[in-house]
């Protein structure tokens, strides 16, 4: 199990493909450049999948997948003038049953993220 500790920095408490690449290197002995690599595969591989218009199912996180949002009439909420919103693909992701039990038990901030 990896384990990624919270390391204080107060900017952001995004978890972010550096840090990702960084547990590889420190956890599972790449080195950093294959680590940076395989994260970056991963994502561009699941990038691709979308955009192909495929689903990715990742078993005990969750599912991504590909929606189309028809046409609507919009308005500007300053001057409320009518603007078509033209039909658009959109990503959306629902949590697996695990992750939604998982966030529902944790105790606040701070809680290790389990890869």
């Amino acid at each position: 199990m990896i384990e990624f500790a919270d390391d204080g920095a107060e900017a952001s408490s995004a978890l972010t493909k550096a840090q990702l690449a960084e547990l590889l290197f420190d956890q599972i002995g790449l080195n950093k450049r294959e680590s940076k690599e395989m994260v970056d595969a991963f994502f561009d591989l699941i990038s691709k999948s979308l955009v192909d218009g495929d689903d990715v199912k990742l078993s005990g996180f969750g599912n991504f997948q590909i929606r189309t949002k028809a046409p609507r009439p919009g308005r500007n909420p300053r001057t409320g003038e009518l603007i078509p919103i033209d039909a658009r693909r959109v990503v959306t992701f629902h949590a697996s049953s695990k992750l939604k039990e998982q966030i529902q038990g944790a105790e606040g901030g701070g809680t290790p993220v389990h890869l």
